[in-house]
């Protein structure tokens, strides 16, 4: 698997696209070898001591801190320098990283009250947990118990058999996750756990893998005056390796006053919720049931069959992810 190509779909020009994806060798090693012959390495290897080593030789290390080594990533990444707020301020890869964007000007939001939009920039897959459809996500990314946890069953209910996505950032990304409804928050709450990849293999070698890993859940109410009125919606941050932090960022204007959201609180359709610190990670939106609708090109291009997915060969059935855009519609309340 480690040799094969990973495709994808660009939601922009419908093209397909080649994923490079970073220490794919080594990660496949982790999973295969590693995961069946020494379990206590693969344990030792996604703890929060491993990741933040790795986290730090990779972007805190002084050979990170000139402009030589920036110049070398943001051309590897292909990072647009035309979209950073202030570009002087990067200084260090983890700066890069960590950098904002003018997404008010480079991440338009559509207009409709009743869109939900893409929480981050990433490549998603979208699904359902309806009995007798598709239950790829629910056998293998996530089991939804463990994923929201034990001591939520209130949750667990009203998720269950409701639309979801998963949407995998890729090291190239911008970091900030920004709120996909505009609702109030009625929980919000951190589950401690493991640091696993999110390169597919990991996905496919290892069993609800996205469940395993430290994550923060927010449960917002957007049946509220001005909301979506998509219902409940939950949305699961997620760290992977070399994320070790979910740092809490909520602002209503801009990067302005960032804080951590507060129960009862609302919060805004597209404004900055928080930023992972740094490397690659994933989040989840659940919805209730007959509350939401995927945006049919979504739904259309998961279901391509011209495009070499890891997760199609992995799964053993058509999943392909298409790439998109922070702030941009995916679907529409029902």
């Amino acid at each position: 698997m480690m040799t094969d190509p990973h495709q994808y779909i660009e939601r922009t020009s419908g093209r397909v696209r080649d994923e490079r994806l970073k220490a794919d060798r080594l990660v496949h090693l982790i999973y295969s070898n590693v995961r069946e012959k020494s379990g206590w390495l693969l344990r030792a290897l996604t703890s929060k001591v491993a990741t933040d080593i790795v986290a730090w030789a990779q972007y805190d290390h002084p050979l990170t801190m000139n402009a030589v080594a920036i110049r070398r990533a943001i051309a590897d990444l292909g990072i647009d320098l035309s979209e950073i707020l202030e570009p002087s301020a990067i200084r260090s890869l983890r700066d890069l990283f960590e950098r904002k964007i003018a997404y008010w000007r480079t991440r338009p939001m559509i207009e409709s009250r009743n869109a939900v939009v893409s929480p981050c920039d990433a490549r998603m897959i979208p699904d359902t947990l309806e009995p007798d459809t598709r239950l790829f996500i629910k056998q293998k990314f996530f089991d939804l118990t463990e994923l929201l946890g034990c001591d939520r069953p209130q949750w667990i209910d009203a998720f269950q058999g409701g639309p979801f996505a998963v949407f995998r950032l890729t090291p190239d990304k911008y970091h900030y996750n920004h709120v996909p409804v505009t609702g109030n928050v009625v929980d919000f709450y951190g589950i401690r756990g493991r640091y696993h990849s999110c390169n597919p293999v990991a996905a496919v070698e290892l069993a609800t893998v996205v469940s395993k890993n430290k994550r923060v859940v927010t449960v917002i109410d957007s049946d509220v005056p001005g909301g979506t009125g998509a219902g409940l919606v939950a949305m699961v941050e997620i760290a992977a390796l070399m994320i070790g932090d979910i740092e809490p960022a909520y602002s209503d204007s801009a990067y302005d006053d960032p804080r951590t959201p507060r129960l009862g609180e609302v919060l805004l359709k597209g404004q900055p919720k928080s930023l992972f610190r740094p490397g690659s990670s994933t989040v989840v939106l659940l919805f209730q049931k007959d509350r939401f609708a995927f945006s049919p090109d979504l739904l259309a291009n998961v279901a391509r069959c011209d495009v070499k997915s890891r997760f199609s060969r992995g799964f053993g059935r058509t999943l392909v992810e298409t790439d998109l855009r922070v702030r941009e519609d995916i679907g529409t309340a029902l």
